[in-house]
């Protein structure tokens, strides 16, 4: 459809004007709200692996998630007027860790996550540790996702990972880490689940952990 093209172009173009405004049109039109977000995950998934193949670069990724951030609010009120919603794949608590206030990063990959089909409860930057293990218990979490830009914070990533042993919910969610001061190496000491520098590779890990990759 032409009104679907036209969106997923304006998420291509990093338009989040045009974005919101064919969201709007496409539900004008009659059509199904998960259709428009099927467009526009598609745009960003080629972004995305443009992203991985060198051929584009950061700001383009981040481009093109604002577009979407700007459309996605329009499509899901559009589904839950109706009673519905997109179905999901899990469920994911994401955030920066206490201490650091860096979110670029982060926002990025909560949006590529919403756009793969997962449920994603952002919790913002510098959260404690206990408030991410009281968001797995209240969510039922499938995956939780820890940024930690400074050298400095990176041991918060630790600290979550042990009060999530101690309060009985380690084995019922995988835990991934990325951010500036986070290698694979410092991953695997903590008992990280997986580490991704990057946010689609991050989604891909995502969708491993839940089975769908």
């Amino acid at each position: 459809m032409e009104t679907l093209a036209a969106l997923a172009r304006a998420v291509d173009e990093y338009d989040a004007v045009a974005a919101a405004e064919h969201a709007r049109k496409a539900l004008d039109e009659g059509i199904d709200p998960v259709a428009a977000f099927d467009a526009m995950t598609a745009a960003i998934k080629t972004i995305g692996d443009d992203f991985e193949a060198g051929t584009r670069w950061l700001p383009d990724l981040i481009g093109a998630a604002d577009a979407m951030k700007a459309a996605a609010p329009i499509l899901e009120e559009a589904l839950k007027a109706r009673g519905g919603e997109r179905q999901s794949l899990g469920k994911v608590v994401a955030g920066t860790v206490q201490g650091d206030i860096h979110s670029i990063g982060i926002e990025m990959v909560c949006t590529l996550l919403i756009a793969a089909g997962f449920e994603v409860h952002y919790l913002g930057i510098d959260v404690p540790a206990q408030k991410f293990v009281d968001a797995v218990r209240d969510t039922g979490a499938d995956v939780v996702a820890l940024s930690a830009l400074l050298t400095v914070t990176s041991l918060e990533d630790k600290k979550v990972i042990e009060l999530l042993t101690e309060q009985g919910l380690r084995d019922q969610v995988k835990v991934m880490v990325g951010g500036g001061a986070i290698n694979a190496d410092f991953a695997a000491s903590i008992g990280a689940d997986g580490y991704e520098p990057a946010a689609p590779g991050a989604v891909q890990l995502a969708l491993s952990f839940v089975g769908a990759a």
